[in-house]
C-alpha cells in the first residue's frame, strides 16, 4: 500500500528492526481469518451493517405542516457550517491539509443521512446535478454526446436472459471526452493519414489508449455529464480518448441492469468501433468503481477478451458495509450514512426485492469474489473516507490472488476526492493515473497494446467530430460549437495547438494552457510523435515501477529537491510525520519494490514489533483493526 500526503513531502522513519517472536504468526492468522470472511458469497461478515433480510421502510407521507422541518434543517445546517468555519479559522482545519472549501463541504454532508424524511431520489439527483463536484469541469476539452441502440450480444452467464430480451430499440447514451492537446494531435494524425493515402507521405502511428469511464453515484444518481470533473482531467492527463457511459440507475433499474449496460458499453468499443481490448482501460469511481470491477469479473468468468487494466477511484466493493471506517470516518467524509431500513438506502434501491439473493454476489459486492486472472489495477482511496477499510482489503485480497495491484492511500482524502479540484492531492492523483497508463501498464499487461487499425480510427473520428460536439471553455462552461467551431476554438490562429492547461512535468496547473509538444514530457516507449513530415525522434524509455509475481524490481527514487520531471508514481508518494514509514532502511537496501510477490509468505517469515497503523484513531477488533495490522507489512514486506 502507498500513502500519499497532500504536500508531496517524503519522509523516512528510523529503522524498526526490533522483532516480536510471535507477531508475524498472529498477523498471519488474523489476515487469514479476515480473508475467509469475504470468501463465501452469501455469508455476511460478523461486522456487517447491512443484512440480506432487511425490510426497507417507506418514505413518510408529506404534510403541509412539515414545511417547518425544512426551515429547521436549513437553519441548523447553516449554524453547523458557520461554527465549523469559525473553528477552521481560529484553531485550524479538522484535517491538516484541508482548506475552508473542504471543511464546509464536509460540514454540509455530515449527518445528512439523518434527515431523509425531507428528501427523495429525484431531489437528490437535482441537488447532485447542481453541485457538479464543487466546481466546473477543467477547461480545454472537446465533449461529444453519443446515443446508440442496444443490440443482442449473445451474452452468457447472469446476463444471458437480459441479453435475449433486447430488441434493438433500447438506447444508451454517453459522451466522448478528448483533451485539447490530444484532439489537436489526432487532427494532425488524421490529416497525415489522408495525405498518406494519396501517396504523398507516410506516417507512423501510435498505440492509443481508450478509456471506458463508469461514473459513480450510489447507483441511483450521477451521469456522464455531471462527472466531467473526473472524465476531462482523466482524458487530459492520460492523453487518451475517454468514453463516459450513462448506465441505467436505480430504483428504475435493479441489479444486474447496470452491469448489463457496462458490458454493452465495453462490447460496443471492441466490436462496433473495432478497438482492441488490449488498448482499453476501464475506469470508475465509487459505485462505478465497483461496477468496473464487476465488469472485469464477468468478462473473465465468461471467457471474453479482457481490457488492459483498470483504474478504481474509491471503489464501493462491499455492500454489507462491514468496515469499521463506516463509523470512524463518518464525521469527516462526504458520504451520507443511511440506516439499513431507510428508504434512501442505495443498497436497497439497487438490489430491490432480490437483496437477500444479491447482497454478497461478487458482481454486486466484488470484495466477495475471486480476483484471479484480473488485469493490473490502480486503486486510489482516501484515509478519511468511510470506504477506506474495504478498499484496503480489496487491494490486499487481489494481491494475494496474483493480480498486479498499486494501492494509493491519500492522506486526508475523502471519498472520491478527485471530484474536488481545489484539493492539493487532486493533481497528484491524476499524475499517478498518467504514470500508470503511459509508463507502467505497458510492461504489466499480458497482451501489448495494438496500433489502432484505420477502421477503428475512422469509427471514433465519426463519433467525436460531429455537429453535437461541445467545447469546455476556460470558465468550465460548455459551448455547443460543432466540429468546425471546435477547430476554431481549440486551435491557435496559425492552426497549431495551444499549450496544455495541465503540466505533465510537474502535475500542477499552469497559467498558460497546454505546453507545446516540444516542452512536454518524454513519451513512453510505445509512442512516436506524429507529424506530416514524419521523422520519428529518438526516444528514451521512461523509468517505471513494475511488479512481478516472481521477483522484486527496483524503485526509482525522486529527486531531492523539486520535481522537474515525474518519471514514476514514486516521485510524488510521501507521508507526513505522523504516518507510518514508507520503508525501513534495511529493507530498502534489499529491494525498492512497491509490490510484494507473496505478502502471506513474507508475513509468515518475518515478524516485527507492532508498527503504527496508517489509520488515525484506535481501531476495534473488527475489520478495520485487521486491515490496519497487515497494512504496514503489506507496505514494507
Amino acid at each position: 500500500m502507498i500513502l500519499v500526503s497532500s504536500h508531496g513531502e517524503k519522509k523516512e522513519e528510523k529503522d524498526r528492526e526490533q522483532e516480536c517472536s510471535s507477531g508475524g504468526c498472529c498477523e498471519l492468522k488474523h489476515l487469514q481469518e479476515l480473508i475467509l470472511q469475504y470468501t463465501t458469497p452469501g455469508v455476511a461478515p460478523p461486522s456487517a451493517r447491512m443484512i440480506p433480510n432487511v425490510k426497507v421502510e417507506h418514505k413518510p407521507d408529506f404534510r403541509l405542516w412539515h414545511w417547518w422541518k425544512y426551515g429547521w434543517f436549513v437553519a441548523s445546517k447553516a449554524t453547523q457550517m458557520t461554527g465549523d468555519a469559525i473553528v477552521h479559522t481560529i484553531w485550524g482545519p479538522r484535517k491538516k491539509s484541508w482548506g475552508i472549501q473542504m471543511t464546509l463541504m464536509s460540514s454540509l454532508m455530515r449527518n445528512a443521512g439523518q434527515h431523509t424524511d425531507l428528501m427523495d431520489i429525484p431531489s437528490i439527483r437535482m441537488f447532485m446535478g447542481t453541485m457538479g463536484g464543487m466546481g466546473p469541469a477543467p477547461p480545454d476539452a472537446l465533449v461529444t454526446p453519443v446515443t446508440f441502440h442496444v443490440k443482442k450480444r449473445r451474452l452468457r452467464g447472469i446476463l444471458e436472459e437480459f441479453d435475449r430480451q433486447e430488441t434493438g430499440k433500447r438506447e444508451l447514451s454517453g459522451e466522448w471526452v478528448v483533451g485539447k492537446r490530444t484532439w489537436n494531435r489526432l487532427q494532425t494524425e488524421w490529416k497525415a493519414a489522408q495525405i498518406g493515402e494519396r501517396g504523398s507521405h507516410t506516417f507512423a502511428k501510435k498505440t492509443e489508449r481508450v478509456m471506458l469511464y463508469i461514473h459513480g453515484g450510489a447507483y441511483y444518481v450521477g451521469s456522464a455529464s455531471e462527472k466531467r470533473v473526473i472524465s476531462v482531467p482523466l482524458a487530459q492527463y492520460t492523453d487518451s480518448r475517454v468514453f463516459s457511459l450513462d448506465y441505467r440507475l436505480a430504483p428504475e433499474t435493479h441489479f444486474p441492469g447496470p452491469l448489463h449496460d457496462a458490458v454493452i458499453g465495453y462490447f460496443r468499443l471492441i466490436d462496433d468501433l473495432h478497438i482492441p481490448p488490449e488498448n482499453i482501460i476501464v475506469c470508475g469511481d465509487s459505485a462505478g468503481g465497483g461496477l468496473s470491477l464487476a465488469l472485469l469479473m464477468y468478462l473473465r468468468d465468461n471467457d471474453y477478451p479482457m481490457p488492459a487494466g483498470a483504474i478504481l477511484m474509491s471503489p464501493w466493493v462491499d455492500l454489507t458495509m462491514s468496515g469499521e471506517s463506516w463509523e470512524s470516518n463518518a464525521q469527516y467524509d462526504v458520504i451520507p450514512v443511511f440506516s439499513p431500513k431507510d428508504h434512501m438506502n442505495p443498497i436497497a434501491n439497487y438490489l430491490g426485492d432480490n437483496i437477500d439473493r444479491y447482497l454478497m454476489h461478487p458482481y454486486a459486492s466484488p470484495l466477495f469474489g475471486d480476483f484471479k486472472d484480473l488485469p493490473p489495477l490502480l486503486i486510489q482511496s482516501g484515509d478519511s473516507e468511510v470506504l477506506r477499510d474495504e478498499i484496503a482489503l480489496l487491494a490486499h485480497k487481489a494481491e494475494l490472488a496474483g493480480v498486479n495491484v498499486r494501492h494509493e492511500l491519500y492522506q486526508d482524502g475523502v471519498h472520491v476526492f478527485q471530484t474536488f479540484p481545489f484539493l492539493e492531492v487532486w493533481s497528484r492523483s491524476f499524475m499517478a493515473m498518467h504514470d500508470f497508463v503511459r509508463n507502467t501498464l505497458h510492461h504489466l499487461q499480458r497482451e501489448s497494446p495494438q496500433i489502432l487499425a484505420d477502421k477503428a480510427e475512422r469509427s471514433m473520428e465519426r463519433e467525436i467530430d460531429t455537429h453535437a460536439a461541445l467545447v469546455i471553455s476556460a470558465d468550465g462552461t460548455e459551448i455547443s460549437v460543432g466540429v468546425e467551431g471546435a477547430k476554431a476554438s481549440l486551435l491557435d490562429e496559425d492552426g497549431h495547438e495551444p499549450a496544455d492547461s495541465h503540466c505533465l512535468n510537474c502535475g500542477r496547473r499552469q497559467d498558460s494552457t497546454w505546453s507545446s509538444s516540444s516542452e512536454t514530457d518524454v513519451e513512453s516507449e510505445d509512442e512516436v510523435d506524429i507529424k506530416i513530415s514524419v521523422v520519428p525522434p529518438s526516444e528514451e524509455p521512461s523509468p517505471l515501477i513494475t511488479r512481478s509475481n516472481t521477483e522484486d524490481d527496483s524503485e526509482v527514487l525522486p529527486p531531492s529537491k523539486g520535481l522537474k520531471r515525474v518519471s514514476s508514481v514514486s516521485s510524488i508518494l510521501s507521508v507526513l510525520t505522523d504516518s507510518p514509514p514508507m520503508v525501513s532502511k534495511s529493507l530498502r537496501d534489499r529491494s525498492r519494490s512497491l509490490h510484494l510477490a507473496n505478502p502471506i509468505a513474507r508475513l509468515a517469515s518475518r515478524s516485527r514489533s507492532r508498527s503504527r497503523s496508517p489509520f488515525r484513531r484506535p481501531l476495534t477488533p473488527e475489520v478495520a483493526r485487521q486491515v490496519g495490522s497487515w497494512s504496514w507489512h503489506f507496505w514494507s514486506g
